[in-house]
C-alpha cells in the first residue's frame, strides 16, 4: 500500500481533499441531515466551542514546537508535534462540523451590524480561506512523510511546503481563537 500511494501522492491528495471539502461544505450547507449524527446533551453541545479552543490553542503550540524541533535537528519529536497538530485539527472539525449539523448552520452574530461585517466577517472568511487552502497542503506533506525516509524526505518538496502550511495553519487557528473570543467572550 505504501509504495502504491508513495508513486500517487499528488493524485491521492486532490482525492482526500476533494472528499474532506464535500463533508465541510455539506455540513456547512446542510446537506447533512441532523437526524444521522447521535444527539448528544446539551451540555456537550454547548461545550464545543470552547473545547475548539482549546484544541486550537493546543494545534498552535504543536505546531510551534514542530518547527521549533525539525530547526533543532529533532526529525521525531518533529514529526510527533505534526502528528499531533494533525489530530487535534481532526478533533476540531469534528466537533465543530458535529455542531454544526446539530444546529442547521453556523451560530448567528450577536453583536453590532458594523461589528460583523467590517470586524467578523472580515476575520472569518481570511480564517475559512486559509483553512481551506491547508487541506492538499498538509494531505501533501503528510503523505510525503508517511511513504519516505528522512533522507528521502530531504529530496522532495516536503520542507518548503511544509513551510507554507504550517505558516499558513498557524494564522488560520490564531484566527479562529479570534473568532472564538469575539462571538463567545466580546458579545
Amino acid at each position: 500500500m505504501q509504495r502504491h500511494v508513495r508513486g500517487h501522492v499528488p493524485a491521492l491528495t486532490g482525492v482526500l481533499t476533494a472528499i474532506s471539502l464535500a463533508v465541510v461544505f455539506g455540513a456547512a450547507l446542510g446537506y447533512i441531515p441532523a437526524t444521522i449524527v447521535p444527539r448528544a446533551p446539551d451540555w456537550f453541545v454547548e461545550a464545543i466551542p470552547h473545547i475548539n479552543a482549546v484544541l486550537s490553542l493546543s494545534a498552535i503550540l504543536a505546531i510551534g514546537l514542530g518547527w521549533y524541533w525539525i530547526r533543532a535537528g529533532r526529525v521525531d519529536r518533529h514529526r510527533a508535534a505534526m502528528i499531533t497538530s494533525t489530530l487535534l485539527f481532526v478533533g476540531f472539525l469534528t466537533l465543530y462540523l458535529y455542531r454544526l449539523t446539530l444546529l442547521g448552520g453556523p451560530e448567528p452574530f450577536p453583536g453590532p451590524e458594523t461589528v460583523y461585517r467590517f470586524v467578523y466577517l472580515p476575520l472569518l472568511g481570511i480564517h475559512i480561506l486559509l483553512a481551506i487552502v491547508c487541506i492538499p497542503l498538509v494531505y501533501y506533506v503528510l503523505l510525503l512523510a508517511a511513504t519516505r525516509s528522512v533522507r528521502e524526505l530531504r529530496r522532495t518538496r516536503h520542507a518548503r511546503i511544509g513551510r507554507v502550511a504550517a505558516s499558513l495553519w498557524l494564522i488560520s487557528f490564531s484566527l479562529g481563537i479570534v473568532v472564538y473570543t469575539v462571538l463567545h467572550a466580546v458579545y
